[in-house]
């Protein structure tokens, strides 16, 4: 039987017990075996895993997940779903988390593959591993529908009627007291090719791992459709032998799904002796990877936006520039700069009473900015740090710096529900104005 999924959320606590324990919040009970192999991460290999840190709950050691959402599949079999921190402030709680990271994952090129709606719907009903597969179910039933690609290949045997081209010289070799027999090569019409192998392949492992009987259920009866074409026994290889004519083009969203499910691809894959699959995700990257996607609609036609500038440097010691300022995202009107943005997925909290305690914001990001805006704005503009959306952030907040009036900086709340920016309302106007 596929073992368990147990959800968990960013920066929660995981100690040893039994997966069923109502512990606090943001404290998760796993089994005794899992939580000896998320150990090892920590401790083992080749350093310690960015996922995941030693930590303490209540004098007794646990472990902590990191700023990863994703999933992370024990050497035991047991999955741990991690969700975006912001399912505890948003409403619809676990399956709106999952549901907006499938959002966000479509951002990412390697997943551009993750139907939007479909996918997102399951996310509310399921758990984000049979999510996954049941994505690569539904591309494998649409290539089902259109029929397996079939082709010509070679075979070469000994056989008891003659067919195709006679090989004299193995015939003489091995035939020469089997006269009944006649060692040939020809060629068949047969489903039996790379990519029928990797599907079939996949879809054996899917069924060792899901825990949903639809699933299942659908996995068997594609299956049976594969039952002429041997699994592949070396995914890379095969992965390799993939034609991408135009004639193979609707195997393209299934085969994605198969590299996923046969190789993991991880953005950070398990080292040492305890690799198993794990399929993580820097929320910092996803988050900054979802606004660069979005931004551009809401911007009028003059302005443009540019990820990751990379012109500009903080100082310049014996005619070399040193340390290199790098914002996230630059809105430009031609080649000017207009406005520096940097994303930090972090949630803040403005309301009422939180100003003493600085809503949650990072001097250090402030520090940043400012340099950001002296670099490319030249000290005369407009400067934002891009923050989630939530219950508790919902309006822009405006800071201004009193030795440099020149320059304004805004906290800036984006919607992951809707996609969109919050700005003030006269903020887009007054960059055009500025050219």
């Amino acid at each position: 039987m596929p073992a368990g999924v147990i959800t968990a959320h960013e920066f929660d606590r995981l100690v040893a017990g039994d997966a069923a324990t109502a512990l606090e919040a943001g404290v998760r009970a796993v089994p005794a075996s899992t939580y000896r192999w998320l150990e090892a991460r920590c401790f083992g290999g080749d350093g310690d895993a960015p996922w995941i840190r030693p930590a303490r709950w209540r004098g007794r050691p646990a472990l902590q997940l990191t700023s990863h959402a994703g999933i992370v599949q024990a050497a035991d079999g047991v999955r741990i779903e991690v969700l975006p921190k912001v399912g505890k402030a948003i409403a619809g709680g676990d399956a709106s988390a999952r549901r907006l990271l499938v959002a966000m994952l479509r951002c990412l090129p390697g997943f551009r593959h993750v139907r939007a709606g479909s996918a997102e719907q399951l996310a509310l009903r399921m758990p984000l591993p049979e999510v996954f597969i049941a994505g690569f179910l539904d591309g494998v039933r649409g290539i089902v529908k259109r029929g397996l690609r079939s082709d010509y290949r070679q075979c070469v045997g000994n056989l008891p009627a003659l067919r195709g081209k006679l090989l004299l010289g193995e015939q003489l070799r091995r035939n020469r007291l089997h006269p009944d027999r006649f060692f040939t090569a020809h060629d068949e019409f047969s489903s039996d090719r790379a990519e029928n192998r990797l599907l079939h392949a996949a879809l054996r492992r899917v069924l060792a791992q899901s825990s949903s009987r639809e699933n299942q259920r659908l996995a068997r009866e594609l299956a049976f459709v594969f039952a002429e074409v041997p699994p592949s026994t070396a995914p890379a290889m095969d992965f390799a032998r993939v034609q991408r004519d135009r004639g193979m083009a609707h195997y393209a969203d299934a085969l994605a799904w198969a590299r996923l499910i046969l190789e993991g691809c991880s953005p950070l894959p398990s080292g040492g002796a305890h690799a198993a699959p794990s399929l993580l995700f820097p929320m910092a990257a996803l988050f900054e990877a979802y606004v660069a996607r979005h931004l551009p609609a809401q911007l009028p036609a003059l302005l443009h936006l540019a990820v990751q500038a990379r012109s500009e440097h903080l100082v310049r010691h014996a005619q070399a520039q040193w340390f290199r300022l790098q914002p996230d995202l630059l809105l430009k009107q031609g080649t000017a700069a207009r406005m520096v943005l940097d994303t930090k997925w972090k949630l803040l909290d403005s309301r009422s009473g939180s100003a003493a305690r600085g809503y949650g914001l990072a001097e250090a990001d402030f520090y940043q900015l400012h340099a950001y805006g002296h670099a490319y704005l030249r000290g005369v503009g407009e400067m934002a740090l891009v923050y989630p959306m939530t219950d508790a952030f919902a309006a822009p907040l405006e800071f201004t710096f009193p030795h440099n009036p020149g320059l304004r900086l805004w906290a800036l709340p984006f919607c992951l529900e809707s996609a969109r920016l919050h700005l003030p309302d006269a903020l887009l106007p007054q960059l055009l104005q500025a050219g």
